[in-house]
């Protein structure tokens, strides 16, 4: 059954990253909306929506929509998606969900009046790597996770000369305040920071943290590294058991081989032994290993009343309390070295 969705927000992002997986998912353009008309129409004539507007509320008052996705900035997100849910439709908002905890709390409240889903775009969940490694540890031979560790990083961020670190904060670690939890299979119990500022623009975070379930780690996010090179790598331990992710996209499973080098007939063995994955890049195969084409996959899933596995805006929610946790901290750190 094909839905007609309206879609705010027709800058790069929205119309090379998620809107193209739109229609693979029988998600059909209706119409558009963006400040910029020039863009809105040029999204309006790629798609084939029918009309393209300036501003979302007479996007969302569009005849027929069946839902209505967005990629904007946070502010709008939460205005929007009130919008939406106040019409009935349910939602797919890019995260963040919200300019901070409690607008992202309203969403929420909004969507639970409704009884509408608001689907957040963690698509950090499906990038394949790390989907890979959510399986292997939801599998019993894994265990209990102990332990998360990696970095996440991106290039510096400036806000009119003056260096202002919220958009790395809400556009970049948003991220990994749901994915570790995702992974650890609980949320923060406990967080602690320490920051390292080169020069204004270049910092680099490293955060501890404690789950619920007992698991513990450390994680590093920054603006300090080119985003021409790797910028994420997680390992997630057990016992006896761990999982590498590097650049989402190669994995490597290590259980609990013998030593080789005095046993005359060793071999591999496929029980203990490491398991390597790494996709064929030359394979002519319309795969997206970001994750994108399978969130919007489960987010058409919930829009129409399916069971999906999509991260709704109370993940969000959850995500938003911890980086406000984490920002508080910062913030903190920042006053001590000043003194």
């Amino acid at each position: 059954m094909t839905l007609n969705i309206g879609w705010i927000g027709c800058g790069r992002h929205a119309t090379q990253m998620l809107m193209p997986q739109l229609a693979r998912n029988d998600l059909h353009i209706a119409a558009v909306c963006d400040l910029d008309g020039k863009a809105a129409a040029r999204a309006a004539s790629q798609y084939g929506a029918e009309a393209a507007y300036g501003d979302f509320h007479e996007l969302v008052n569009h005849k027929g929509l069946d839902a209505v996705g967005m990629a904007v900035g946070p502010e709008v997100h939460h205005d929007a998606a009130l919008a939406a849910l106040a019409k009935g439709l349910p939602v797919f908002i890019e995260k963040p969900p919200a300019k901070d905890l409690a607008s992202a709390r309203e969403i929420a409240a909004a969507a639970d009046k409704a009884g509408k889903p608001v689907v957040v775009g963690f698509m950090k969940r499906y990038s394949t790597g790390n989907r890979i490694a959510r399986n292997i540890l939801k599998g019993e031979a894994f265990g209990p996770v102990m332990g998360l560790s990696g970095y996440y990083m991106n290039e510096p961020a400036y806000f009119s000369g003056k260096p202002d670190y919220s958009s790395f904060y809400l556009h970049h670690c948003v991220h990994y305040m749901d994915l570790l939890p995702w992974l650890a299979g609980a949320p923060f119990s406990d967080l602690s920071v320490r920051v390292n500022v080169s020069e204004p623009g270049h910092i680099l975070v490293h955060l501890g943290f404690e789950c619920e379930n007992g698991a513990i780690g450390s994680v590093a996010m920054g603006t300090t590294q080119s985003r021409g090179n790797p910028t994420e790598s997680l390992t997630i331990m057990g016992d006896h058991r761990r999982v590498e992710i590097q650049n989402i996209i190669h994995v490597k499973y290590f259980r609990h081989p013998p030593f080789k080098a005095d046993d005359r007939n060793a071999t591999l063995d496929p029980e203990v032994d490491t398991l390597c994955w790494e996709p064929n890049f030359t394979a002519a195969a319309n795969e997206d290993h970001k994750g994108y084409a399978a969130l919007i996959a489960d987010a058409a899933a919930a829009f129409r009343g399916e069971p999906s596995a999509a991260p709704q805006i109370h993940d969000g929610v959850q995500a938003m309390a911890s980086l406000e946790r984490m920002t508080a901290l910062i913030e903190q750190e920042f006053k001590k070295q000043k003194k």
